[in-house]
Formats: structure tokens, C-alpha cells, sequence
């Protein structure tokens, strides 16, 4: 390997070959790379695996993460994607506590921290996957190949495609199971320190790399096949087979064959026997602790493992895995979402992309020929070990064994493209080994580290808010649905309207099933008086997807507002049928009660709403409303006293109560909260009025002067404070003719 190292050296100057500044320079680039998102907000993912996330808060038991999955929802539910990282959620829930809240600089900090961690150590790994495993008489392993591990390092520090793991928060989960996955594998190297002794190892090495790939699959999937990778290497490298040999006997018929070198080295059975044995063990546990059920996907989600013919989903799959090897090859297209449309089924031969995917197998066929065949063996190790580090962390997200829940998804590359990196180090170094034109090479390679390290920093800059990284989005995906989606639904959350009617209107015609682009399009419809059109659109919706609790809610109100109310409560009924513990619905529903003035079944709703959610203040304001409209003040006033203690900084109830007491002339204790939901927000007129009222009564008649005159300023057009104002300042007057 030593002159295929030193084919570099053109690229890497010995100053940089020591441990530690090959390591600082490899640490350096990848912080700066994706440092620009540090205080990025939390985004798409982030929402529910974060900061909706109840298993991230102290009251919850932290048993429950054990039975938990990656989004907090109970692995034993049918609606559980089964996505089983307790020691991820685990980081986040330290996150969490270390810096008081849901404050996203910690959290992208650590991300940001753990990718260079991770950079630092494919140092020592690559060392291994390039020169092989030697050590010293003293123990100490041996860089044979300097300059290759330095420049794929650096080439994975710089990968753009990284930049969903980094700078989105979720993405910790990929960054962790690989700490872990490369921990194993250098841990499984010391197992062969004592190299003087044909066939030794240490067994409590082996046990501690099985142990790492137990916890690397604990933070993500796919850590578990570090075992793979470990089992190649350890028949490669330690058992030195040698295929090309194999076959050539094999075509002899070699008696010799009875006996391959690879088996004289008794430990190896034993070490692939452990491997085995600690892998499935590991699956079979965490099989038993997630159930037999797999996690439930729907067709939008992966259209291609939904199709019928068994040629059409191959074909689809394999275009899938030529998009993955473009993006490590050109990262320059990318998508936080590749779902819904972006990329269409290849449904015949015919389909022009067809070449993709024969390029693909063209490419990786001549490679594994020469990681087969080759006769030199430096190639050979290099180019398995390499194929092996591609294809083996990728093969849980290949649809081989199970239907998977994405299309195309950045982040599992993270881990595969390690063994990108060095297949196109080792590609360069026969390049500049069999050319005069150093420079050129030199050249290349200096620009591609330096235009992957631009793209890092656009990249990461898209991530650092939604707004930016959807609308990255819609040049890259404009077919997909879900990108309109979230571009129309982050316009909505601004006010603005008008133009996410349009993003949404687009969703749903790119994808006419999309329900959550009906329901969102619905809701603004609704609040913009266009009721008919919106009760269809969500009519549609929960037709299409019956157990749909939002939309049967939202198209109650929308019948509600139509006069409809018979309908309106079959359908708040319907939603809370599906979804038992829906607060919001069960005060929609209590409102249809008051219209119908049905007052004991609306304070019942009402009051189930709060039992379900205590702090639903807009239930306890309508309580206390309704109770002290129909005279029923001391059964008010306890509501409100009620819900102060739960919400006691809540401004509307201290108005609300404060009303209460007024009419049951406690002046002293109404003015007190009068006060404090002014001094909450002073320029309510409500406030101001109602206080002048109580003034009013409680003749203090110079102070509700004062207050009526501060509500008319506020609002000119309140007819009632205008005529208790005109009632009060008659009464002024003939006091002052009395006293004259």
C-alpha cells in the first residue's frame, strides 16, 4: 500500500501526517463546514421528535423511553413507525435538562460537535481500511497509509449530503449510531494486537465490538451492521482470503481446496460464530421489546413497494439506489424530502432513466470484479473493504428486507458515505500513480474539497429555518406534495393567506389524496367565510381517510358556522371517536351546545375539555361566561377561582372572574383583578370599560371616568361604554348642580 500512499504526496504535505494535525485539520473542516447552523431553529423533523416529544420532559418516567419509540409514541401502537433509538432520545432528553428548554443552539452544538467526532475517528479507521492491520512489538498499531486516510477523511468531513444529519436536529440519531458503529470496528481491530502469534485474539475485544454494535443500533437501525463489516474484515485482512485463488482452484478442482488458508487460523470460526450469534441476540431482543407488528406506511411514502409487479418495484428500487449514488457523487441537488411525487414510478423498460440504473450496475459490477480478481492484493483488500463500508450500512434503507418509510432519504448515506470517500481516494491515487499530471489531479481534488465545503455552508444555512429549507425545496422537487405543503403551511402560520391558499391548492393537486393539505386548505377557507367550498374540500378528506379526528372536527365547525348542527355534532362525535382524548373537540362541541342553548351538555364538554387539558383556557373562559349569563355567579365565581389556580397568569380569566365578583358586588377583590389583566395588557378597552363599570357601581364615579374615557380612546366605536360614559357624566353634572 506503501506506493499507492505515496502516489499522494503531490496532495498531502508531510507536515500534515502526524496523528494529531492530520486529526485537527480533519476535525477544523468538518466544524467549519456546517458551523454557519449552529443557532438554526428546530425544523420539519425536529417539531415532533423534539420539542412534541413528551418523553423528552422530567415528569416523564425515564422507563418509558425503553417502551417508547423515536417519537414518543408506544412501540405496542398500531400508528408506531417502530423507529426504536432510546439512547438518541436519551441525548435529547439531556440536551433538554442541561439547558433548561426547548433552546435549539445546544442541540445543533452537539450535532455539530458528534460530526466531528466522527471525522476524527474515520482517521484511525481508514489508516486500518488502507494499510491494513499492523502493530509494533510494544502494541502500537501502525499508519501504513498516512496520506489516503487523511484525504478520505477529509473528503467525508466535506460531504454536503451530511447536511441533513448536522444541521437537522433528528439527524443525531445517524451521527450517534455512527460514533458507535466506527467505535466497534476499532474496537474489534484491538482484538488483534498480539499479531507475533498466528490466529490469536482477545475475546473480551470481540465482545466489546459486538457490545458497541448492540449500542450503535440503540441510537439508529442500521449501527447493527457494523457486525457485517467487522466479519469482512476479520476474512480479509486477518484471515487473508484470497477469492481470485479460490476460484482459479475451484476451475483446477484443487484437492487444496478441502483445507483454504483462511480456515487454518482456528479463531476465525470462533470469531464469526460470535459475531453471529452476539448479531442475532441483539435482533431477537429488540424484536421482543418492539413486537411482531412492522410499522405501518402508506403508499405516498414509498410508491415503488406498493406496486403490483415484482419488475416494476426492482426496477424503481435499483433507480432508487443510482439517485443515492449521484448524490454522493454530485451533492449538489438536495431535498429534505424526496416523498410524494418527487420522483415518479418508472412504470416500462422504456423510461429513459432506465440508463441510470444500468450505469449503476455497470459501475459496481466492473468494481467488485476488481475488488475480486484483481492480482493485486493491495486493490483487492481496499476495494471490498470499501464496497463493504458503501453497501452493507445501507441495506436496511434498500427495501431488500423490509418496505422502508422514504423514497430517497440523505441522512442514511451518512454512514455508506464513508466508503464513497475511500473508493474515490483510492480512485485518485491510481490516477496520480499512473499519470505525469500531478497537478491536474492535485488541482481536481483541492476543488472538489473546496466546492463540497461551499456547498456545506449554503447547505447548512438553508437548514437554519423552514422557511428556507422548503422553499431549497421547490427547485429540486417540484412534483412533490409535501414540499408545497410545508411551504404553504409555514406561509399560513405567518398570516399570510392568501398565498398559501395557492401552495396548498398545488399540493392537493399534485397528490388529490393528500388529506392534511385538504384539512389546512379547509381551516383557512373556514376563516375566510368560504364555508361551502371548505366543507367539501374536508367532506373529501374524511372520506378518504375515515379515522381522520382533525378533519371530522374542522368540518363540524364548518357545518356548524352553515347552520347544520345536527351534522355539526355527528361529526365532532366522529372526531372524538377516533381520537378519545381531543380536547379542542370536545370545546367545539360544547360551543354547538350553547348555540342550541343546551347549557348542561356544554358546561359537561366544556368541563371534559379541561379535564383533558387543564390549561385549555378558552373552555374555562366559556364556562365562567355561560354560568354568569344565566345568573348562576357563585357556581362561576368557583369555576374561575379553579381556573386561576391552574393558569394564574391567564389575563382573560382574571377579566372573566373579575366580572363575576363585581356583579356579586366583592368590589375590593373584582378591582384587584381588574387591574392585574390591565396591567397584563393595557390596551385592551374591554378591560378598561368593564373596570369603569365596576367603578361605576361601586361610586367611585372620578375613577370610572377615567377608565371609560382610556376604553373610548381604544375603541371609539363601543356603543355600550358610550352610553354608560353619557349615564355617568349626567350624573356628574347634576351632582355639581346640587353642590352649587
Amino acid at each position: 500500500m506503501a506506493e499507492w500512499d505515496a502516489s499522494l504526496d503531490h496532495v498531502i504535505p508531510s507536515s500534515l501526517l502526524p496523528p494529531f494535525w492530520a486529526k485537527f485539520l480533519v476535525g477544523f473542516a468538518s466544524l467549519m463546514c456546517f458551523a454557519r447552523s449552529y443557532d438554526g431553529d428546530f425544523v420539519f423533523d425536529d417539531s415532533e421528535a423534539i420539542v412534541n416529544n413528551k418523553d423528552l420532559r422530567a415528569e416523564t418516567p425515564l422507563g418509558d423511553l425503553w417502551h417508547h419509540d423515536f417519537w414518543g409514541s408506544r412501540l405496542s401502537s398500531n400508528t408506531s413507525h417502530k423507529s426504536y433509538r432510546p439512547l438518541t432520545v436519551l441525548t435529547f432528553r439531556m440536551n433538554y435538562y442541561l439547558s433548561g428548554g426547548f433552546h435549539p443552539v445546544s442541540f445543533h452544538v452537539v450535532n455539530i460537535a458528534l460530526h466531528g467526532g466522527v471525522c476524527v475517528l474515520l482517521v484511525d479507521v481508514f489508516s486500518v481500511l488502507f494499510g491494513g492491520l499492523q502493530y509494533t512489538s510494544r502494541g502500537r498499531r501502525l499508519n501504513l497509509a498516512p496520506r489516503s486516510s487523511l484525504l478520505a477523511a477529509l473528503l467525508f468531513a466535506v460531504h454536503p449530503v451530511h447536511t441533513e444529519c448536522v444541521a437537522g436536529v433528528v439527524g443525531r440519531a445517524d451521527l450517534l449510531g455512527a460514533l458507535f458503529f466506527l467505535l466497534s470496528f476499532l474496537g474489534y481491530c484491538k482484538a488483534f494486537r498480539e499479531t507475533n502469534k498466528e490466529g490469536t485474539h482477545s475475546t473480551f475485544w470481540v465482545l466489546l465490538s459486538i457490545l458497541l454494535g448492540a449500542v450503535a443500533m440503540l441510537c439508529k437501525e442500521q449501527g447493527i451492521t457494523v457486525l457485517g463489516l467487522n466479519a469482512i474484515f476479520d476474512i480479509l485482512v486477518i484471515g487473508k482470503l484470497n477469492v481470485l485463488e479460490i476460484v482459479r482452484k475451484l476451475l483446477r478442482k484443487d484437492r487444496s481446496l478441502e483445507s483454504p488458508g483462511m480456515l487454518r487460523t482456528g479463531g476465525l470460526l470462533f470469531r464469526m460464530t460470535l459475531l453471529a450469534l452476539g448479531g442475532a441476540g441483539v435482533l431477537y431482543v429488540r424484536w421482543k421489546i418492539m413486537g411482531t407488528g412492522p410499522p405501518v406506511f402508506t403508499e405516498v411514502d414509498n410508491p415503488a413497494s406498493f406496486a403490483d409487479s415484482v419488475l416494476v418495484r426492482a426496477i424503481n428500487y435499483n433507480y432508487y439506489y443510482s439517485l443515492n449514488a449521484w448524490l454522493l457523487l454530485c451533492p449538489w441537488w438536495l431535498c429534505f424530502d424526496w416523498s410524494m411525487g418527487c420522483i415518479p414510478l418508472i412504470k416500462s423498460v422504456g423510461d429513459w432513466r432506465v440508463i441510470a440504473l444500468a450505469a449503476l450496475w455497470f459501475c459496481l459490477i466492473g468494481l467488485i470484479c476488481q475488488a475480486l480478481c484483481s492480482e493485486d492484493s493491495h486493490k483487492r483488500r481496499i476495494l471490498t473493504l470499501g464496497l463493504g463500508f458503501l453497501i452493507i450500512p445501507f441495506l436496511p434503507a434498500s427495501n431488500l428486507f423490509f418496505r422502508v418509510g422514504f423514497v430517497v432519504a440523505e441522512r442514511v448515506l451518512y454512514l455508506p458515505s464513508a466508503g464513497y470517500c475511500m473508493l474515490l481516494t483510492f480512485g485518485f491515487a491510481a490516477l496520480s500513480k499512473h499519470t505525469k499530471k500531478k497537478k491536474l489531479i492535485a488541482a481536481l481534488i483541492l476543488g472538489i474539497l473546496f466546492l463540497n465545503t461551499l456547498r456545506c455552508v449554503v447547505r447548512s444555512g438553508e437548514w437554519r429555518s423552514e422557511d428556507h429549507l422548503f422553499r431549497s425545496a421547490l427547485s429540486v422537487c417540484p412534483l412533490n406534495a409535501k414540499v408545497h405543503y410545508n411551504v404553504g403551511k409555514n406561509l399560513a402560520d405567518k398570516g399570510n393567506q392568501t398565498a398559501a391558499i395557492r401552495y396548498y391548492r398545488e399540493a392537493v393537486r399534485l397528490n388529490p389524496k393528500y388529506v392534511h393539505a385538504m384539512n389546512n386548505l379547509g381551516n383557512i377557507l373556514k376563516e375566510r367565510n368560504e364555508l361551502q367550498e371548505a366543507e367539501e374540500l374536508l367532506s373529501l378528506a374524511v372520506q378518504i381517510q375515515p379515522d381522520f379526528a382533525a378533519a371530522w372536527m374542522n368540518l363540524g365547525i364548518v357545518q356548524n358556522s352553515l347552520k347544520r348542527f345536527q351534522a355539526a355534532e355527528q361529526s365532532y362525535r366522529t372526531a372524538i371517536k377516533h381520537r378519545r382524548k381531543y380536547p379542542d373537540c370536545y370545546y367545539n362541541l360544547g360551543r354547538l351546545y350553547a348555540d342550541l342553548n343546551r347549557h348542561v351538555d356544554a358546561l359537561n364538554a366544556w368541563r371534559n375539555a379541561t379535564v383533558l387539558k387543564p390549561e385549555h383556557s378558552l373552555a374555562w373562559n366559556n364556562m365562567i361566561i355561560l354560568l354568569d349569563n344565566t345568573g348562576n355567579l357563585a357556581q362561576a365565581e368557583a369555576v374561575g377561582r379553579e381556573a386561576l389556580e391552574l393558569i394564574p397568569n391567564d389575563h382573560s380569566l382574571m377579566f372573566s372572574l373579575a366580572n363575576v365578583l363585581g356583579k356579586s358586588q366583592k368590589y375590593k377583590e373584582s378591582e384587584a383583578l381588574f387591574l392585574k389583566a390591565i396591567k397584563a395588557h393595557p390596551n385592551t378597552a374591554s378591560y378598561h370599560g368593564n373596570l369603569a363599570v365596576l367603578y361605576h357601581r361601586w361610586g367611585h364615579l372620578d375613577l370610572a371616568k377615567k377608565h371609560y374615557e382610556i376604553s373610548l380612546r381604544l375603541d371609539p366605536t363601543a356603543s355600550g361604554t358610550k352610553e354608560n360614559y353619557g349615564l355617568l357624566r349626567r350624573k356628574l353634572e347634576q351632582m355639581q348642580k346640587k353642590n352649587v
